[in-house]
């Protein structure tokens, strides 16, 4: 008959572009795996540049304690907003700030929450009373003078 007519279907003849077929499939899977990888690393993204900002922000209000709390919180508000990030609250209680601040919008929105202050006494024997004192809690040794000028930490 005609060159386009088939007399019958032969096992080969049907596995004719399958090989497309499932690459377009792994493709697509692809382009789905790659898209949520990038979704979870803008959330990552977006976590860290408001947890950055409220520990700035927080840090700038416990520094201008002593301006009043409207001055301090207004401090800490121009830095977050320098940060890139929004002050949504910042309270000062003595010479301590506690400060929320958010940033991203929509589905990749993160709020975090800082506190700045002084560090409090360390209680004698240490913080668990075991007599080891963290090395933050430590004094830090007298500055030393070095030949040629300047000063180096002491030992």
């Amino acid at each position: 008959m005609w060159g386009w007519v088939r007399e019958g279907p032969r096992r080969k003849d049907l596995d004719r572009g399958s090989a497309t077929v499932w690459s377009l499939g792994l493709i697509a899977v692809l382009c789905v795996v790659f898209g949520a990888v990038l979704a979870l690393g803008q959330a990552v993204v977006v976590r860290h540049r408001a947890a950055g900002g409220a520990d700035l922000a927080a840090l700038a209000a416990a520094d201008h304690w002593a301006e009043g709390g409207t001055a301090a919180c207004a401090r800490a508000g121009r830095l977050a907003a320098a940060q890139g990030v929004r002050l949504v609250r910042c309270a000062i209680e003595g010479d301590t700030s506690d400060v929320t601040a958010a940033a991203g919008r929509g589905p990749f929105a993160a709020e975090v929450r800082a506190r700045a202050g002084p560090a409090g006494p360390v209680p004698p024997g240490g913080p668990d009373g075991t007599g080891f004192v963290p090395p933050a809690a430590v004094p830090a040794a007298p500055a030393v003078p070095v030949p040629g000028g300047g000063e180096q930490p002491g030992p």
